[in-house]
């Protein structure tokens, strides 16, 4: 099993379930439904929407896109992230991720305690890792509840690894696809209720750093090399030239 890649968390260094009690008090028989009632009390349950996702995400719409990105994993999150990918800077990283990548099979993706593969991966944001001839994407359990547009920018930069090479160029090229999309998908859907989450945090740093450059790689090229991760990388890898 080799690792081929490791995403920390960079804040450091780039800067229920309601539960009715068994005592509760029977209510009074709601008032029988209509035919077209039901109808459309089903309807509306279908269309529910999870505050993770943008409003277009709909039950019924999830379940359409469902076959394009079920190869990938068994949480609709990382289905609708992918989809958001779709016609943005991040379309080169989706295609790769259903399949068209050096393996030529889709990137498994799955939300996974990090410790216990290493005790010292417990806070990584993601864990990249080649088995065989697949890959894999592990993103932190932490993160099961981030919103899908963090996801989306996340898997945009993990989907760029694809072998067991890495690089100073490879990761400065990563991170400054994650804030191009990041800032790409915030423009697309402004009415998105991000709430206070640390992958949010970790994308908005990121942003910073990205408009400190003008929306080039200056700063993050600097922050990349000079983060003690990455110190032992070459400056390039197949596929990514020197900067």
């Amino acid at each position: 099993m080799k690792k081929i890649r490791i995403v920390k968390v960079l804040l450091l260094t780039l800067l229920g379930f309601g539960v009715t009690p068994a005592f509760a008090i029977k209510l009074d028989k709601p008032p029988m439904l209509s035919s077209q009632g039901k109808i459309q009390a089903l309807n509306q349950q279908n269309e529910a929407i999870n505050p993770l996702y943008p409003t277009k995400y709909t039950k019924s719409y999830i379940e359409k896109i469902k076959k394009d990105y079920s190869v990938v994993g068994k949480d609709e999150i990382f289905y609708v992230a992918l989809d958001m990918l779709k016609g943005t800077n991040g379309e080169f990283s989706r295609n790769a991720i259903i399949g068209n990548n050096l393996t030529a099979s889709p990137i498994k993706i799955e939300f996974k305690n990090l410790g216990q593969i290493k005790s010292t991966y417990a806070n990584y944001d993601a864990l990249g890792w080649k088995k065989g001839k697949k890959l894999y994407i592990y993103i932190n359990e932490h993160h099961n509840t981030s919103p899908a547009i963090a996801i989306a920018a996340l898997l945009s930069h993990e989907a760029l690894h694809q072998d067991e090479f890495n690089s100073l160029s490879e990761e400065t090229y990563a991170w400054t696809m994650e804030a191009a999309v990041w800032c790409e998908l915030l423009e697309l859907y402004p009415n998105y209720e991000l709430g206070i989450d640390s992958l949010v945090v970790r994308e908005n740093t990121l942003k910073k750093i990205f408009e400190r450059g003008n929306y080039t790689d200056k700063y993050i090229k600097k922050t990349v090399y000079s983060n003690s991760g990455y110190q032992n990388l070459p400056e390039s890898s197949p596929g990514f030239e020197a900067l």
